[in-house]
């Protein structure tokens, strides 16, 4: 087979894929939701939805509720304007956060000071619901970064092209290669 031959198969070929991952990004977006990404650069890793101790509603019980982000690549990502929402709707907006290469931060429920490695919502009450929730981490333009959902509780699903995995009680709907930093964070 000569030189060319080869390079017009290649071109075919490769002008097929494009066509066809064409066609499935599309109905994707049309339908409301994001496609699933192979390999999630920022994170949910992990998930304290439950109370540790007891539950006394106070700013330090409060604190001890928290969802983990990490950036897996070794650049570090502005995270200015990206949101971190619950089914009902509080919703955590990211001000001013650069989220070192290799690093995790905690973003607590309740109020502190803000740190490389924990911020806070500034919150009086709960957020996470404990039997059942689901944490989304959304961009500056909107789009669903990850997502991790608890519980039985199926009112307001933040993705259904049944992308996620599920671990231990907890469906991950992110991009894969993460979840065994998931399975770690994850607290019961």
């Amino acid at each position: 087979m000569s030189v060319s031959s080869s390079v017009r198969r290649l071109t075919a070929v490769a002008a097929v894929a494009a066509a066809t991952v064409g066609a499935v990004a599309p109905s994707a977006m049309a339908a409301g939701r994001a496609p699933a990404r192979p390999h999630a650069v920022v994170y949910i890793s992990g998930v304290q939805h439950k109370w540790q101790g007891r539950d006394d509603r106070s700013n330090r019980s409060l604190n001890k509720q928290w969802v983990a982000i990490t950036n897996s690549s070794r650049r570090a990502m502005n995270l200015d304007s990206w949101k971190l929402s619950d089914q009902d709707g509080h919703t955590y907006t990211f001000r001013h956060v650069r989220l070192a290469g290799r690093a995790t931060v905690r973003v607590h429920t309740g109020v502190g000071r803000n740190t490389a490695t924990d911020l806070y919502q500034d919150r009086r009450t709960r957020v996470w619901d404990v039997n059942a929730d689901s944490a989304t981490l959304r961009d500056a333009h909107g789009r669903i970064i990850d997502a991790v959902s608890w519980g039985r509780r199926t009112a307001k699903p933040v993705r259904r092209d049944g992308a996620g995995l599920q671990q231990g009680g907890v469906h991950h709907q992110g991009g894969a290669g993460h979840h065994d930093d998931h399975a770690r964070g994850h607290r019961r």
